[in-house]
């Protein structure tokens, strides 16, 4: 982790919360629960405050206003690649939004294509195929774990559309999924990133098992081209725009890196989505009525899944209410300005999806209700504009995209076949700040085959 040099609270500098402690300041609470101690700032100072944390200036931006401060500000005065030194580990330091601005560019036009117009359509064809081979599997009745079930369809449909079905196959039948789960620990944002605590350890082994699996996958593919070319072959055959080939390092990172966020935040994403259907009956039917009107169809194509509307708008009230990724972290590269503050270089900024997403003047009606037709509502246009649960701006995750559309089909498949009912109705967010906001177990659901 970056060392920081601590600075006692001065004029101009925003507010510090109440309930800090002697000697560690804030992060007990912080690690363990983030969400209560961001909205106690929130009510004590409004949108900006600061957290005492040892070795560490951490300034807390909130709201519309703020958040589009902080997207418009990285890679200019906010850096990503210093707020998260986690990810250099886990991905290299040259690797996208870890290296340069001018290398993150460059990576970003080779992919970029792979996620847009006609490609995005053929993938279509594989998120339905594994939608329908998982729901088949799943009989009459019965009831299964709703992380631990999508988790493994989430990564089918990433292996099938990224590395083909064979590979997929392959690896889903071995520990693919239970790797990246490892590969997943190894986020943290205040634990010194040279400390070999198990999960770091667990999170590095696991790490080089992927690059090693898929480092193989991509010599293979240079061995023997596939034609017509799927997006392993377009990956492996791309070039930068000065016509030098894409390092193979970069190359499995980006295999690495697209799965693994298909993985960590599609999975909480769509197990959220369905637990908030189950739970209202009128939004669920009207969910229903479409997936029927979809699968009536001869084939689940691109207009049909668009065609999804109401669907579409329930995922988008899921990322409201559940972001998975809660919290957006940056680190000021001089000093800071913002509404009479001032932030120190150096400075953690945080900005959080779970409370800006909750604040009434972004969402003055029913903000803590579960309300989809918030966005088919005159300024329904800018309350999805406001949704930063997968970023903004330049670094709005690509595949945000692919990922609501595989979330569309699966939802689709699910309602149309099934009665659901949530096992131990609704579940809780998983605790801590060192992990994804997943349903925390139990989150099971019971399901019988519709007459």
């Amino acid at each position: 982790m970056t060392t920081l040099q601590r600075t006692k609270i001065a004029p101009g500098r925003p507010p510090l919360v109440s309930g800090k402690q002697p000697l560690v300041g804030h992060l007990p609470e912080f690690l363990l629960a983030p969400e209560r101690v961001l909205w106690r700032g929130q009510r004590q100072h409004g949108n900006i405050f600061q957290l005492a944390v040892p070795g560490a200036d951490v300034v807390v931006l909130l709201g519309k206003r703020n958040s589009e401060f902080f997207f418009k500000e990285t890679d200019k005065r906010l850096s990503i690649a210093d707020a998260y030194p986690f990810f250099t580990r886990m991905f290299g330091s040259e690797f996208y939004f870890m290296g340069s601005v001018e290398q993150w560019k460059k990576q970003r036009d080779v992919v970029l294509p792979r996620f847009q117009g006609g490609q995005i359509a053929d993938y279509i064809q594989v998120m339905d195929q594994e939608a329908a081979r998982f729901v088949e599997s799943l009989g009459d009745r019965g009831e299964f774990n709703l992380t631990e079930e999508f988790g493994v369809l989430v990564m089918r449909i990433a292996a099938h559309a990224f590395l083909g079905p064979a590979i997929a196959d392959d690896l889903v039948a071995g520990d693919f999924f239970e790797e990246f789960r490892k590969f997943s620990m190894g986020m943290s944002f205040f634990l010194p990133d040279w400390l070999p605590v198990p999960r770091t350890v667990k999170s590095n082994r696991a790490r080089d098992r992927l690059r090693q699996s898929l480092g193989e996958m991509i010599q293979q593919r240079r061995r023997a081209p596939i034609d017509p070319p799927d997006f392993l072959q377009h990956l492996v055959e791309s070039v930068y725009a000065d016509g030098t080939r894409v390092p193979d390092n970069v190359l499995v990172n980006f295999v690495l890196m697209f799965c693994w966020a298909g993985h960590e935040t599609t999975t909480g994403h769509l197990s959220w989505a369905l637990a908030d259907l189950i739970e209202h009956p009128s939004e669920l039917r009207r969910v229903r009525a479409e997936a029927e009107h979809l699968l009536a169809a001869d084939q689940v194509d691109l207009s049909g899944v668009r065609g999804m509307r109401f669907t579409y708008d329930c995922l988008h009230e899921t990322e409201r209410l559940h972001p998975v990724a809660y919290i957006l972290a940056r680190q000021a590269q001089e000093e800071l300005d913002i509404d009479g503050y001032t932030i120190p270089r150096g400075a953690f900024v945080f900005t959080s999806p779970a409370i800006s997403h909750r604040l009434r003047e972004t969402y003055p009606e029913a903000t803590e209700t579960y309300w989809p037709d918030r966005y088919s509502q005159p300024g329904g246009r800018s309350a999805r504009g406001s949704l930063i649960g997968f970023g903004a701006g330049a670094h709005r995750c690509l595949g945000t995209h692919f990922a609501y559309l595989e979330m569309q089909i699966i939802v689709a498949r699910l309602v149309a076949e099934f009665e659901l009912e949530l096992v131990h109705g609704m579940p809780k967010p998983m605790s801590g700040a060192g992990t994804t906001k997943w349903p925390a177990n139990p989150c099971a659901v019971r399901y019988r085959r519709r007459s």
